[in-house]
């Protein structure tokens, strides 16, 4: 069995910046387990699969990997994806079927192997439990108490699919010097895979609103460049310290790793409510290959 595939850096128009995805596709013929073991191959923090749609009026389905789990949804991979299916058939819309439901992308070309990638989250996030102290989130980040916060925001736990912790700190400085310690990591982190996303607001910055990192063990990786899921999840909290109408915020991520990346987060209130939040950013085609996978 061969199987073509391309490699995509998302959430950025730069090669070798932003966040390396493998999108395999006509994956149809292939078992859950044949898919984990080749992202494991990859290596990567996501490897996605092209697979013939279940509905006609969509693109594809998709299915989500890291190395070591499925993911029900990731932003980085369903824009990768919705990137290459544009670009191959010309499309300025593509429906995805993901195991959290159906994503509507709006795609534009910029060049013929960069896009842009925009999508309605297909769930709002939602708090679903309560955050740690600031005192136990500091022991993890090598951090003091008094890092823990920044302006209105305050820890806590969202998801929009994928459950993230929620770590406001005072300032990019701070940021900038985390140390994890995995002691009591599992303690401090009990829901979901004990995934993580440190952020802070940026307003000396001119290019973004935010600036975040991800740190997710449990998910088979250590930090992660770019992370759409939890951008995602984030949205939630933005939204309660928003105004009702319209909102659109850029944040950066990967900065500290050396990989750049740049997401887009939109959200609208209405009556104090939450209605909308969508992601979007760019992905450009770096290599692509075939995967020979024998009799």
């Amino acid at each position: 069995m061969k199987l073509n595939y391309m490699l995509l850096d998302v959430f950025t128009t730069e090669r070798l910046k932003g966040n390396p995805l493998a999108v395999v596709l006509k994956a149809d013929g292939l078992l859950d387990d044949q898919m984990q073991a080749i992202a494991a191959e990859f290596n990567l923090s996501e490897t996605v699969f092209i697979q013939k749609a279940q509905s006609e009026r969509h693109a594809a389905a998709v299915r989500i990997f890291t190395p070591t789990v499925e993911l029900p949804f990731a932003g980085h991979p369903t824009v990768g994806a919705a990137v290459v299916l544009g670009l191959q058939n010309r499309s300025t819309a593509v429906r995805l079927e993901e195991k959290v439901g159906v994503i509507t992308c709006v795609i534009e070309r910029v060049e013929k192997d960069i896009g842009l990638a925009r999508f309605a989250l297909p769930r709002l996030p939602e708090e679903i439990g309560k955050a740690p102290s600031a005192q136990a989130i500091a022991a993890t980040l090598g951090l003091e108490a008094d890092d823990i916060g920044c302006g209105p925001y305050q820890p806590a736990l969202f998801s929009a699919g994928v459950p993230y912790y929620l770590l406001p700190v005072r300032d990019a400085a701070v940021l900038k010097r985390i140390r994890l310690e995995r002691r009591g990591w599992d303690e401090t982190y009990p829901e979901g895979r004990g995934s993580i996303y440190v952020f802070t607001q940026t307003p000396e910055e001119h290019d973004n609103d935010f600036a975040a990192r991800m740190f997710s063990p449990g998910m088979g990786h250590g930090e992660d460049p770019a992370t759409g899921s939890a951008a995602a999840a984030l949205i939630g909290l933005l939204a309660r310290h928003s105004d009702s109408g319209q909102h659109e915020f850029r944040l950066r991520q990967g900065h500290e790793m050396g990989r750049p990346s740049l997401i887009s987060m939109q959200l609208r209130k209405d009556d104090d409510k939450l209605t909308h939040g969508g992601i979007g950013g760019h992905a450009v085609i770096v290599g692509e290959g075939t995967l020979n996978l024998g009799d």
